[in-house]
């Protein structure tokens, strides 16, 4: 029983170490499955590593392998757009070659044609000359059986019509030339014209009377030996002359500005009545301050009245001025002021500006307060102090074209000749009675139609222009200075009048036909 127990045991023993056996290799092949499960993970998961990292430097080489390949190719675009460049640069430049030998063997051929011209023009006149030697030998012919007398005034006839172009041209240069020496003499030629047309008006604007309250006041106005009135002379710049006028004496002058301020220091001198060559000196310094400030008012008044503002002091001075200043017997300032006026009112009808237009009329004649000092035209200098004080360009204008002295640059300019000339030909402007401006300028309308093929001629500007129509037929172009030297030479020698005419010579030249 024990054997079986001992047999039992052990089979139970072996059935139970068979079972621990399977149960211990089930595990350790589990075990191994594991691990084999796990290494194939591990070896696919790098061999995908690197699958990628050999994915990722294929596609970095092949980056930059096209890298490298743009680089050459934009290298050999380059060198190829460049040596393009150079090849057209060098086809136009042959282009041009081309075109310049083209051009140069044109200007020869245009050259050779014109010397070939040239030369059948040389041979046209050498054989019209040859014709005209024969004609001279057969007009000598016939001259040889004239009289002497005959033959003279057939020659003179003759070389007249054929020098009278040259005697123009000739005639036209001396007056530029003239023109330009004139600068010196211009007061001189300025003086000589005053002597010439010196008529009774003249002498009443450059003559003051003073009134004195009785004749005892004349010894004390002359003083000792004629000291006072010497230094009244010497501080103001005037003659003094003291006749037999009753309780008046005159005082004598060219320029206004100082016989104004004369007479003023006079009046003064014979109210307060101490008259010595101090008490002279000191009158005549306070009245010319004093004078200064009235210019300034007198200006002042003009300038309101024309509704001009923003005007530079000097020219308001100057303004002031032309109170004193006279043209024709009519007031300079009252002028001015005049034209101002009309100038407005016919902006306004117009449709400009009215405002610019009274300031460009009441400006228009400022160089006349300075032409006794300085040289020139009342026009330029009236637009060279303008421009002096910074004024308007279309005033300077204005007053610079006002005369026609210059080119119209707007139409404020046309105005200001317009309105010039209205205000200085309207009845009573001027001190010259009807009859005497009429007849003056008939006289002048006389002269000019005196000339041979002078058609018509006009007398403006109240008389202080004529303009000349001639015959186209009769007077040629080049003859045109030579008539209006004549014609200047026939007014200067047969009238008398005040300032400067104005002659215009105008040929014109018409074709007409019909239509049928």
């Amino acid at each position: 029983m024990n054997f079986i127990y001992a047999l039992g045991g052990l089979i139970a023993g072996c059935i139970a170490g068979w079972l621990l056996g399977e149960f211990f290799e089930k595990n350790r092949l589990k075990k191994s499955k594991e691990d084999a499960a796990r290494i194939i993970n591990e070896a696919k998961a790098k061999s995908d590593e690197v699958l990628r990292k050999s994915d990722l430097d294929g596609k970095e080489l092949l980056y930059k392998l096209r890298i490298d390949f743009e680089k050459q190719n934009s290298a050999k675009k380059e060198e190829l757009f460049q040596l393009e460049k150079r090849l057209t640069q060098r086809e136009e430049n042959l282009e041009k070659r081309l075109d310049f030998i083209e051009n140069k063997e044109q200007e020869l051929s245009r050259r050779e044609e014109s010397t070939k011209k040239i030369l059948s023009e040389l041979d046209q006149k050498h054989q019209a000359l040859n014709s005209l030697i024969e004609e001279e030998k057969e007009k000598l012919r016939k001259i040889s059986s004239l009289t002497p007398q005959e033959a003279r005034d057939i020659l003179l006839k003759r070389y007249e019509e054929e020098f009278r172009s040259e005697k123009a041209k000739m005639i036209k240069e001396m007056e530029e030339q003239i023109k330009e020496e004139s600068e010196k003499k211009a007061r001189e030629i300025v003086s000589l014209a005053i002597q010439k047309c010196a008529v009774e008006h003249t002498m009443e604007t450059t003559v003051s009377v003073v009134p004195l309250p009785n004749e005892e006041i004349k010894g004390r106005i002359i003083g000792r030996e004629g000291r006072n009135i010497r230094s009244f002379e010497m501080a103001t710049g005037v003659d003094l002359v003291i006749d037999d006028t009753p309780e008046a004496v005159s005082l004598s002058g060219f320029d206004p500005i100082r016989r104004e301020i004369a007479r003023l220091s006079l009046e003064k001198l014979v109210a307060d009545g101490r008259i010595h060559p101090a008490r002279i000196e000191e009158v005549v310094e306070k009245t010319k301050q004093d004078f200064e400030k009235q210019l300034m008012e007198d200006g002042k008044s003009v300038v309101f009245e024309a509704g001009c503002h923003n005007l530079h002091p000097e020219l308001i001075k100057l303004l002031g001025k032309l109170k004193y200043r006279t043209s024709f017997g009519q007031n300079a300032l009252q002028h001015s002021r005049e034209v101002a006026l009309i100038m407005g009112t016919l902006a306004t009808e117009l449709g400009l500006d009215p405002r610019l237009a009274k300031r460009a009329g009441l400006l228009h004649d400022i160089g006349k307060a300075v032409d006794h000092q300085v040289e020139g035209t009342h026009a330029q200098l009236g637009a060279d102090l303008l421009k002096k004080y910074g004024e308007n360009e279309i005033v300077i204008n204005a007053a610079e074209a006002h005369h026609e002295e210059a080119e119209f640059k707007s139409f404020y300019s046309l105005l200001a000749l317009v309105a010039d000339a209205i205000s200085a030909s309207r009845p009573g402007a001027r001190r010259e009675t009807l009859e005497t401006y009429i007849k003056r300028l008939k006289e002048l309308e006389a002269i000019a139609n005196s000339f041979e093929g002078v058609d018509k001629s006009y007398a403006i500007q109240a008389g202080r222009e004529v303009r000349v129509i001639v015959q186209s037929s009769k007077v040629k172009d080049e003859e045109i200075p030579l008539v209006a030297h004549e014609i200047k030479k026939k007014i200067e020698q047969e009238m008398d009048y005040p300032g400067n005419i104005k002659i215009t010579v105008i040929r014109e030249t018409r074709a007409v036909d019909y239509a049928k």
